[in-house]
């Protein structure tokens, strides 16, 4: 998963590896950082490409759990 910034420098929802290698070889977007992996689009999007997340947290007896999600996709799990 890439985190994904707009040209802005605005928030956007992750891309694959696969998109975000396509993004960058035809000169779409940048690196803005390399830990944790993200990329700037160098174009204006028309609508804003983001969706509702839900954070999630089990507060468990010995380890604390969470989990980031969306409708259909899990984007981030933790212990």
């Amino acid at each position: 998963m890439v985190y994904v910034i707009s040209i802005d420098g605005k928030p956007l929802m992750p891309t694959s590896n696969a998109k975000s290698r396509i993004l960058l070889r035809e000169n779409k977007a940048i690196v803005k950082e390399l830990k944790p992996f993200t990329i700037q689009l160098n174009y204006k999007t028309e609508t804003e490409y983001t969706q509702e997340i839900i954070l999630g947290i089990d507060s468990g007896y010995n380890n604390v759990g969470f989990s980031a999600v969306t409708n259909n996709k899990e984007l981030l799990y933790g212990i």
